[in-house]
């Protein structure tokens, strides 16, 4: 393990990778206001749909975008983390155990997720990273679609 690679441990939760660059890559990740987020709620704006709340904490998940008096809850999911069907993306080549489990336990607490909401009546809609890439118009039409 390189000397760089050691200064980015920082909780333990994660095994330490083989470079410097993939710690600093993989901490620049974020939770919320991810670029795929950005881009999809501009494109709901241009569309006119408004009214939603960010990550609202009513709400079991707190859904990406939420329109509470419709009850309809959208997650925008990186195609990488969430393991989109679509595209497929390729697993790390380090660290193989860890990462298997670690998408594992992210699928399963989407569908916990959204199981939770849909038991309170919620619609929910998941969108795809590649979705947003690929056919954006699409995408906020479906969700247009949803407020006829």
């Amino acid at each position: 393990m390189s000397k760089e690679a050691r200064n980015y441990l920082r909780d333990g939760r994660a095994p330490v990778p083989l470079k410097g660059s993939t710690s600093r890559v993989m901490s620049a990740n974020k939770a919320k206001d991810t670029n795929p987020e950005l881009i999809f709620r501009k494109a709901l704006l241009s569309a006119g749909i408004k009214g939603y709340r960010l990550n609202w904490k009513k709400a079991p998940g707190r859904p990406d975008i939420a329109f509470p008096g419709r009850k309809l809850a959208i997650f925008i999911n990186g195609c990488f983390w969430h393991r989109c069907e679509k595209c497929h993306p390729n697993l790390p080549k380090s660290n193989v155990d860890f990462w298997t489990q670690k998408f594992i336990k992210n699928k399963e607490r989407d569908e916990r997720k959204n199981q939770e909401l849909r038991l309170l009546g919620w619609t929910v809609i998941t969108i795809w990273e590649c979705d947003i890439k690929n056919s954006l118009s699409t995408t906020v039409e479906m969700v247009k679609n949803k407020f006829l």
